[in-house]
């Protein structure tokens, strides 16, 4: 908690200091798939699969030449399908994400694409299949509320404020919350994202 606090911290900091410097300031929204998967030791599973979800949301970018910083606030469906023994897990996760990211920006509006992520785990549910017998938990019983990533990408801002991009979100941080467990289960996405820019103020 208290690296995400950090985390935060500085991603105000930048914020703020970016705003001031900035040339242009762009406010947009975004959304696309997810391919979603989580990661964990093998003491809990060996066989993860990817879940196919969404996300949607809005950005603003502070952009100073050919350097940019892009906050967004984003709603993802995430999770996973995977096996432990004989039972068949179902998690479907559902996580309000704030990326802090750090654009590079190199030719015809390509751009490179670091920075944290802070996700806050707000719905879901792990589905459990035995026999054909299917049991439910709370995604409270399964992980914690809050997630760190490290998200890494490549995008294309194009004419009319369109833009597009994809992206991998790596997780730094163990998200196991399922009682009796010591194993680690952590979140790894892939985003597919197409944008448009509502509002532009400078140049």
């Amino acid at each position: 908690m208290k690296l995400m606090l950090k985390v935060l911290a500085v991603g105000c900091f930048c914020f703020i200091s970016e705003y001031s410097l900035a040339q242009s300031v762009g406010i947009g929204i975004k959304g696309g798939p997810n391919f979603a998967k989580l990661s964990g030791s093998q003491s809990l599973s060996q066989n993860y699969n990817n879940r196919t979800g969404y996300h949607f949301g809005a950005y603003v970018l502070f952009k100073l030449g050919k350097i940019g910083i892009q906050p967004e606030l984003l709603y993802s469906k995430q999770g996973s399908n995977f096996s432990v023994n004989t039972s068949n897990f179902e998690a479907n996760f559902d996580y309000i994400n704030i990326p802090i990211l750090f654009k590079l920006y190199t030719i015809g509006g390509v751009n490179l694409q670091i920075g944290p992520q802070l996700g806050f785990a707000s719905g879901g549910q792990l589905k459990q299949t035995i026999n054909n017998v299917t049991t439910s938990q709370g995604y409270s019983q399964v992980i914690k509320n809050n997630d760190l990533s490290l998200a890494m990408g490549l995008g294309w801002d194009l004419p009319f404020g369109l833009s597009i991009d994809a992206r991998y979100n790596l997780g730094l941080s163990n998200n196991n919350n399922i009682s009796g467990t010591s194993g680690e289960i952590k979140n790894q996405v892939i985003m597919a994202s197409v944008g448009y820019r509502l509002f532009k103020l400078g140049k």
